[in-house]
Protein backbone atom coordinates (compact mmCIF):
# COMPACT_ATOMS: atom_id res chain seq x y z
CA UNK A 1 0.00 0.00 0.00
CA UNK A 2 1.27 3.44 -0.90
CA UNK A 3 1.71 5.51 2.23
CA UNK A 4 0.53 9.06 2.76
CA UNK A 5 3.12 11.76 3.40
CA UNK A 6 3.12 14.76 5.66
CA UNK A 7 4.17 18.26 4.71
CA UNK A 8 6.63 19.03 7.49
CA UNK A 9 10.23 17.84 7.18
CA UNK A 10 13.92 18.62 6.89
CA UNK A 11 16.75 17.40 4.67
CA UNK A 12 20.43 18.28 4.37
CA UNK A 13 23.31 17.41 2.05
CA UNK A 14 26.97 18.47 2.07
CA UNK A 15 29.62 18.25 -0.59
CA UNK A 16 33.10 19.27 -1.67
CA UNK A 17 35.04 19.52 -4.94
CA UNK A 18 38.60 20.49 -5.75
CA UNK A 19 38.81 22.57 -8.95
CA UNK A 20 42.17 22.87 -10.68
CA UNK A 21 43.16 26.50 -10.58
CA UNK A 22 39.88 27.43 -8.90
CA UNK A 23 40.39 26.32 -5.31
CA UNK A 24 38.57 23.85 -3.11
CA UNK A 25 34.79 24.25 -2.99
CA UNK A 26 32.60 23.14 -0.11
CA UNK A 27 28.85 23.55 0.21
CA UNK A 28 25.83 22.61 2.26
CA UNK A 29 22.20 22.42 1.20
CA UNK A 30 19.26 22.55 3.60
CA UNK A 31 15.66 21.85 2.58
CA UNK A 32 12.75 22.55 4.94
CA UNK A 33 9.01 22.37 4.42
CA UNK A 34 5.83 23.24 6.30
CA UNK A 35 2.13 22.97 5.52
CA UNK A 36 0.75 24.76 2.48
CA UNK A 37 -2.29 24.50 0.22
CA UNK A 38 -0.08 24.29 -2.88
CA UNK A 39 3.60 23.69 -3.60
CA UNK A 40 5.62 26.86 -3.03
CA UNK A 41 9.42 26.76 -3.38
CA UNK A 42 11.65 29.50 -2.01
CA UNK A 43 15.32 29.39 -2.95
CA UNK A 44 18.41 31.11 -1.59
CA UNK A 45 21.68 30.33 -3.32
CA UNK A 46 25.24 31.60 -3.79
CA UNK A 47 25.86 34.43 -6.26
CA UNK A 48 27.01 33.41 -9.70
CA UNK A 49 25.01 30.16 -9.78
CA UNK A 50 21.72 31.44 -11.11
CA UNK A 51 20.67 28.21 -12.84
CA UNK A 52 20.55 26.39 -9.50
CA UNK A 53 17.24 28.01 -8.64
CA UNK A 54 15.58 26.60 -11.73
CA UNK A 55 17.01 23.18 -10.97
CA UNK A 56 15.83 23.36 -7.36
CA UNK A 57 12.26 24.21 -8.37
CA UNK A 58 12.11 21.45 -10.96
CA UNK A 59 13.61 18.92 -8.57
CA UNK A 60 11.12 19.85 -5.84
CA UNK A 61 8.17 19.54 -8.22
CA UNK A 62 9.16 15.99 -9.20
CA UNK A 63 9.22 14.89 -5.54
CA UNK A 64 6.58 16.95 -3.73
CA UNK A 65 3.00 18.00 -4.35
CA UNK A 66 2.14 20.42 -1.55
CA UNK A 67 3.80 22.51 1.12
CA UNK A 68 5.96 25.58 1.52
CA UNK A 69 9.53 24.49 0.76
CA UNK A 70 12.59 26.57 1.60
CA UNK A 71 15.88 25.59 -0.05
CA UNK A 72 19.11 27.23 1.09
CA UNK A 73 22.53 26.68 -0.47
CA UNK A 74 25.73 27.95 1.11
CA UNK A 75 28.95 27.55 -0.89
CA UNK A 76 32.51 28.49 0.02
CA UNK A 77 35.75 28.46 -1.94
CA UNK A 78 39.15 28.09 -0.35
CA UNK A 79 42.11 28.83 -2.61
CA UNK A 80 45.29 26.84 -2.25
CA UNK A 81 48.74 28.38 -2.34
CA UNK A 82 49.11 27.44 -5.98
CA UNK A 83 46.15 29.64 -6.85
CA UNK A 84 47.56 32.72 -5.12
CA UNK A 85 49.70 35.30 -6.89
CA UNK A 86 52.17 37.78 -5.41
CA UNK A 87 51.78 41.37 -6.49
CA UNK A 88 55.45 42.16 -7.03
CA UNK A 89 54.94 45.92 -7.30
CA UNK A 90 53.20 46.25 -3.94
CA UNK A 91 55.69 43.86 -2.31
CA UNK A 92 58.62 45.96 -3.61
CA UNK A 93 57.16 49.11 -2.09
CA UNK A 94 56.64 47.37 1.26
CA UNK A 95 60.28 46.13 1.17
CA UNK A 96 61.63 49.60 0.39
CA UNK A 97 59.71 51.06 3.31
CA UNK A 98 60.76 48.19 5.60
CA UNK A 99 64.46 48.64 4.72
CA UNK A 100 64.28 52.34 5.48
CA UNK A 101 62.76 51.58 8.88
CA UNK A 102 65.37 48.90 9.50
CA UNK A 103 68.18 51.43 8.93
CA UNK A 104 66.62 53.47 11.72
CA UNK A 105 66.69 50.48 14.08
CA UNK A 106 63.36 48.76 13.38
CA UNK A 107 63.14 44.96 13.24
CA UNK A 108 63.51 43.63 9.70
CA UNK A 109 60.25 42.18 8.32
CA UNK A 110 59.68 38.41 8.07
CA UNK A 111 58.42 36.64 4.97
CA UNK A 112 55.08 35.65 6.55
CA UNK A 113 54.64 39.18 7.82
CA UNK A 114 55.12 40.61 4.34
CA UNK A 115 52.74 38.10 2.76
CA UNK A 116 50.04 38.98 5.26
CA UNK A 117 50.12 42.64 4.28
CA UNK A 118 47.14 43.89 2.34
CA UNK A 119 47.44 43.60 -1.43
CA UNK A 120 50.58 41.42 -1.48
CA UNK A 121 48.69 38.19 -2.16
CA UNK A 122 46.03 38.21 -4.84
CA UNK A 123 43.39 35.56 -5.44
CA UNK A 124 41.22 35.22 -8.54
CA UNK A 125 37.73 36.50 -7.81
CA UNK A 126 35.95 33.92 -9.88
CA UNK A 127 36.45 30.57 -11.48
CA UNK A 128 37.24 31.69 -14.99
CA UNK A 129 37.20 28.21 -16.49
CA UNK A 130 33.68 27.51 -17.80
CA UNK A 131 34.12 23.76 -17.45
CA UNK A 132 35.28 24.12 -13.85
CA UNK A 133 32.29 26.30 -12.96
CA UNK A 134 29.95 23.85 -14.68
CA UNK A 135 31.44 20.99 -12.64
CA UNK A 136 30.89 22.89 -9.38
CA UNK A 137 27.36 23.78 -10.37
CA UNK A 138 26.52 20.19 -11.32
CA UNK A 139 27.89 18.92 -8.02
CA UNK A 140 25.82 21.44 -6.03
CA UNK A 141 22.75 20.52 -8.10
CA UNK A 142 23.28 16.88 -7.13
CA UNK A 143 23.45 17.94 -3.49
CA UNK A 144 20.14 19.77 -3.90
CA UNK A 145 18.60 16.51 -5.14
CA UNK A 146 20.03 14.66 -2.14
CA UNK A 147 18.66 17.23 0.29
CA UNK A 148 15.21 17.01 -1.32
CA UNK A 149 15.35 13.21 -1.17
CA UNK A 150 16.10 13.47 2.55
CA UNK A 151 13.24 15.95 2.93
CA UNK A 152 10.88 13.53 1.16
CA UNK A 153 11.92 10.72 3.51
CA UNK A 154 11.30 13.01 6.47
CA UNK A 155 7.82 13.86 5.18
CA UNK A 156 7.12 10.17 4.56
CA UNK A 157 8.00 9.41 8.18
CA UNK A 158 5.57 12.07 9.30
CA UNK A 159 2.93 10.48 7.08
CA UNK A 160 3.59 7.13 8.72
CA UNK A 161 2.91 8.73 12.10
CA UNK A 162 -0.22 10.51 10.87
CA UNK A 163 -1.84 7.44 9.31
CA UNK A 164 -2.83 5.58 12.53
CA UNK A 165 -4.00 8.84 14.12
CA UNK A 166 -6.25 9.64 11.16
CA UNK A 167 -7.50 6.05 10.97
CA UNK A 168 -8.42 6.19 14.67
CA UNK A 169 -10.47 9.36 14.16
CA UNK A 170 -12.27 7.74 11.22
CA UNK A 171 -13.11 4.73 13.40
CA UNK A 172 -14.45 7.04 16.10
CA UNK A 173 -16.66 8.84 13.58
CA UNK A 174 -17.94 5.49 12.33
CA UNK A 175 -18.83 4.45 15.88
CA UNK A 176 -20.70 7.72 16.45
CA UNK A 177 -22.60 7.30 13.19
CA UNK A 178 -23.66 3.85 14.40
CA UNK A 179 -24.88 5.35 17.69
CA UNK A 180 -26.74 8.05 15.77
CA UNK A 181 -28.48 5.43 13.62
CA UNK A 182 -29.67 3.60 16.73
CA UNK A 183 -30.89 6.79 18.37
CA UNK A 184 -32.51 8.12 15.18
CA UNK A 185 -34.66 5.00 14.85
CA UNK A 186 -36.33 5.93 18.12
CA UNK A 187 -37.01 9.52 17.07
CA UNK A 188 -40.43 8.83 15.53
CA UNK A 189 -41.85 7.33 18.72
CA UNK A 190 -40.29 10.11 20.80
CA UNK A 191 -41.81 12.80 18.58
CA UNK A 192 -45.24 11.14 18.65
CA UNK A 193 -45.25 10.76 22.42
CA UNK A 194 -44.12 14.33 22.99
CA UNK A 195 -46.65 15.73 20.53
CA UNK A 196 -49.41 13.56 22.01
CA UNK A 197 -48.76 14.83 25.52
CA UNK A 198 -48.70 18.40 24.33
CA UNK A 199 -51.93 18.10 22.37
CA UNK A 200 -53.65 16.37 25.31
CA UNK A 201 -52.65 19.27 27.54
CA UNK A 202 -53.85 21.93 25.13
CA UNK A 203 -57.01 20.32 23.73
CA UNK A 204 -57.98 17.26 25.74
CA UNK A 205 -61.57 17.09 24.40
CA UNK A 206 -60.81 17.62 20.71
CA UNK A 207 -62.63 15.06 18.48
CA UNK A 208 -60.43 12.68 16.48
CA UNK A 209 -57.42 13.75 18.51
CA UNK A 210 -55.58 10.52 17.85
CA UNK A 211 -55.78 10.95 14.10
CA UNK A 212 -54.61 14.54 14.38
CA UNK A 213 -51.69 13.50 16.59
CA UNK A 214 -50.70 10.80 14.13
CA UNK A 215 -50.67 13.13 11.14
CA UNK A 216 -48.78 15.93 12.88
CA UNK A 217 -46.27 13.52 14.42
CA UNK A 218 -45.69 11.93 11.01
CA UNK A 219 -44.98 15.35 9.49
CA UNK A 220 -42.55 16.24 12.27
CA UNK A 221 -40.86 12.86 12.01
CA UNK A 222 -40.36 13.38 8.28
CA UNK A 223 -38.67 16.72 8.93
CA UNK A 224 -36.50 15.12 11.61
CA UNK A 225 -35.48 12.14 9.45
CA UNK A 226 -31.65 11.99 9.46
CA UNK A 227 -31.20 8.78 7.49
CA UNK A 228 -29.93 10.64 4.42
CA UNK A 229 -27.30 12.45 6.50
CA UNK A 230 -26.22 9.21 8.13
CA UNK A 231 -26.02 7.45 4.75
CA UNK A 232 -23.86 10.26 3.38
CA UNK A 233 -21.61 10.15 6.45
CA UNK A 234 -21.17 6.42 5.91
CA UNK A 235 -20.25 7.04 2.28
CA UNK A 236 -17.77 9.75 3.32
CA UNK A 237 -16.11 7.31 5.72
CA UNK A 238 -15.58 4.83 2.90
CA UNK A 239 -14.18 7.60 0.69
CA UNK A 240 -11.76 8.72 3.40
CA UNK A 241 -10.39 5.19 3.85
CA UNK A 242 -9.96 4.84 0.09
CA UNK A 243 -8.14 8.17 -0.19
CA UNK A 244 -5.67 7.17 2.52
CA UNK A 245 -4.54 4.38 0.18
CA UNK A 246 -4.27 6.66 -2.86
CA UNK A 247 -1.85 9.49 -2.03
CA UNK A 248 -1.36 12.33 -2.57
CA UNK A 249 -4.79 12.81 -1.02
CA UNK A 250 -4.45 15.91 1.15
CA UNK A 251 -6.57 18.23 -0.99
CA UNK A 252 -9.36 15.68 -1.42
CA UNK A 253 -9.36 14.81 2.26
CA UNK A 254 -9.51 18.48 3.16
CA UNK A 255 -12.59 18.91 0.95
CA UNK A 256 -14.12 15.74 2.39
CA UNK A 257 -13.84 17.22 5.89
CA UNK A 258 -16.13 20.04 4.80
CA UNK A 259 -18.69 17.47 3.66
CA UNK A 260 -18.39 15.60 6.96
CA UNK A 261 -19.05 18.79 8.90
CA UNK A 262 -21.99 19.77 6.70
CA UNK A 263 -23.77 16.48 7.39
CA UNK A 264 -23.01 16.70 11.12
CA UNK A 265 -24.46 20.22 11.28
CA UNK A 266 -27.61 19.08 9.50
CA UNK A 267 -27.86 16.11 11.84
CA UNK A 268 -27.80 18.43 14.85
CA UNK A 269 -30.36 20.79 13.34
CA UNK A 270 -32.78 17.91 12.63
CA UNK A 271 -32.30 16.20 15.96
CA UNK A 272 -35.47 15.81 18.00
CA UNK A 273 -33.90 14.18 21.05
CA UNK A 274 -31.28 15.29 23.53
CA UNK A 275 -29.36 12.06 23.05
CA UNK A 276 -29.10 12.46 19.27
CA UNK A 277 -28.07 16.10 19.68
CA UNK A 278 -25.32 15.01 22.06
CA UNK A 279 -24.07 12.46 19.53
CA UNK A 280 -24.14 15.12 16.81
CA UNK A 281 -22.10 17.55 18.90
CA UNK A 282 -19.53 14.90 19.71
CA UNK A 283 -19.43 13.97 16.03
CA UNK A 284 -18.64 17.58 15.13
CA UNK A 285 -15.83 17.69 17.70
CA UNK A 286 -14.20 14.53 16.34
CA UNK A 287 -14.56 15.74 12.74
CA UNK A 288 -12.82 18.99 13.70
CA UNK A 289 -9.96 17.01 15.29
CA UNK A 290 -9.71 14.91 12.15
CA UNK A 291 -9.65 18.04 10.00
CA UNK A 292 -6.69 19.39 11.96
CA UNK A 293 -4.73 16.20 11.25
CA UNK A 294 -5.77 16.08 7.58
CA UNK A 295 -4.30 19.57 7.09
CA UNK A 296 -0.87 17.98 7.63
CA UNK A 297 -1.33 15.46 4.80
CA UNK A 298 0.37 16.13 1.47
Amino acid sequence: MTQISGMTGFGRADGALAVEGGGDWTWSVEARSVNGRNLEVRFRGPPGFDTLERHARTSAQTRLNRGQVTLGVQARRELGAASLKVNQGILARYLTLANELAEEGATPPSADGLLSLRGVLEAPEEVDDAEARAAVEAAIAAAIDQALDALKLSRDREGGQLLPVIADFIDRIEALVGQAETEASAQTDAIRDRFSRRMAELAPDTPALEDRIFLEAAALATKADVREELDRLTAHLASARTLLQQPPAGRKLDFLMQEFMREANTLCSKSATTALTGIGLELKAVIEQLREQVQNVE
